[in-house]
Parts: C-alpha cells; structure tokens; sequence
C-alpha cells in the first residue's frame, strides 16, 4: 500500500439550517407574570383582603370587625382631611430620632468590641443584661427621667435599636475572613479606618439584618409606647390615634391606623431596604 492511499482525504458536510425549529422559545403569558415578586405579593394582598370582607361580612358586626370596604373608607377619610398624615408625620419624626441615635451607638459599641478586648467585655455583659428586657418595660422609668415629651419616647426607642443591630454588626465582624483582615493590615489600615473600609463592607449583610430587625422593633416599640403614654408635648402620633378612636368605638378607623402602621412596614421593607440590598449585597455577589 503505498503512502498517499493511507492518507484520508479532507471533506466538508454542510449543514442545512434547522428553519422549521424557532430560536426563542418565549414562556407563556402567565409564567412571565408570575416570575415578577411584585405581582405575586399584590396578589396575596388581594386574597387576604376577600377573605376579610367575607369574614366580617359573616360577623356581621361592625363593632367587633369591620369590613374592608369600610375600612378603607376611614383610612381613605382619614387621608383627606391630613388626621392620618399629621398623625404619621409625628410618629415617623420620634422613630427617626431615636433610630439613628441608636444606630450610632451600635457602631460605636461594635467598634469598640473589635478594637479591644475591654469592648468586647462590655457588649457582651450589656447585651446580656439589656437585650432580653422589653423596650416598653423602661417606659415608667423614661417618664420619671425624661418627663412628658419625646425624649421618653426617644429613650425606649434608642433600647429597642441598639441591642439588636450591635449583636448582628458584631456577628458580621466576627465572620470577616483572616484574608480580608491580612489585606487591610497590609494597607496600613487601623482603628477606626480598618473598621470603616474592611470590616463594614464584608459584614454587610449582617449590618443590613440588623437594621431590619432594629427598625420593625423600634415600629413597633413607638407604637405600643404610644398606646400606653398617649401624646408626646400635646401632640398623638399615630399609636395615639388608634388609642383615641377605640374608646370613642371608632372601630373602622382603629382598623385603618393598624392599616397605616402595616402599610408603612411594607414600604419601608420593598422600597428602603429591598433598594438598600440589590445596590449593594446582591450587586456585589455577596447575596442571592
């Protein structure tokens, strides 16, 4: 057999295009809109909403339940004629105050407790002696130091932030991998330039869990402290309205503050938070 006829011979197969098969495949109408979280949640919003008209419909007592057609007839007044707005504007202004302050005490706790073994000593003895008394147990106390005003208020809400968000912020700093740590040291990075530029940006997450946790027990402190202390300086916010309409029986507008309070806890959560999360974790591939 000589050489040439061992060799194989080079040939090309062209292929026909595949035409009859689409290229895209677009998902039908209904999962497309199902793959968007806003629908699904307005969605559960709605069911929730039948289901509270058929049952106080069934109740048939307007006292005790009212339905959610009246119901949104009394926040929709309540908007209107700016009680409601008034109302919120006065709360949100206290829970601002005492939010913030307690945040910049956490972070200066939680600094303190990476810096030295001192810090450390003391969150761990504060946050067990305080972080399992309830906010709302200081307020007699706040009221006997504090006087009648927001600074009581403030007090009870500064408790309520700064046990939880130092704890979390804490625990995000204690996972903050030795590689990031050698690399900042590397830099020359100390103190508080240490905490600012490594420590915060790799414990995000745990930083942002934190404020989400401080910030539902603040809302919720304001508004129990609220229902049992009434006005702040002659002025009700909106755990004082709800206080206010149950003993003059308003039911549907009792309804309609707890409505307010749920409310502003969902926009807080989806557009704050939620906005707060994908600029910033997500982007950054630090969370799903």
């Amino acid at each position: 057999m000589s050489q040439s006829s061992s060799v194989r011979q080079e040939y090309e197969v062209v292929l026909e295009p595949l035409l009859t098969v689409p290229l895209e495949r677009e998902l039908p109408l209904g999962q497309r809109l199902w793959q968007h979280g806003w629908l699904r949640k307005s969605l559960i919003l709605i069911v929730l909403a039948v289901l509270w008209e058929l049952v106080a419909r069934y109740q048939n007592n307007d006292l005790l339940l009212p339905t959610f057609l009246q119901t949104s007839s009394a926040l929709y007044s309540g908007l209107i004629s700016g009680e409601l707005l008034s109302k919120v504007g006065i709360s949100m202004v206290v829970l601002l105050k005492g939010y913030l302050i307690g945040i910049i005490l956490a972070f200066a706790l939680t600094t303190l407790a990476v810096s030295t073994q001192l810090g450390r000593d003391l969150l761990s003895t504060l946050t067990s002696m305080f972080n399992p008394l309830p906010a709302i147990a200081l307020l007699p106390l706040a009221l006997l130091w504090f006087g009648l005003g927001q600074n009581s208020l403030i007090f009870v809400l500064v408790h309520s932030v700064l046990w939880a968000l130092a704890l979390n912020t804490y625990a995000g700093f204690l996972g903050v991998s030795e590689t990031l740590r050698m690399a900042g040291r590397n830099y020359g990075l100390k103190g508080i330039r240490f905490v600012l530029f490594i420590l915060i940006p790799a414990a995000l997450p745990s930083i942002l869990a934190g404020l989400k946790i401080g910030w539902a027990f603040a809302w919720r402190t304001l508004i129990a402290a609220e229902l049992v202390f009434g006005a702040t300086s002659g002025k009700g916010g909106l755990g004082w309205y709800i206080f206010q309409n149950r003993n003059e029986l308003y039911t549907d507008k009792v309804f309609a503050g707890l409505a307010v309070v749920i409310l502003i806890g969902l926009l807080v959560e989806n557009l704050v938070f939620a906005t707060l999360e994908r600029v910033t974790v997500k982007r950054w591939g630090m969370q799903r």
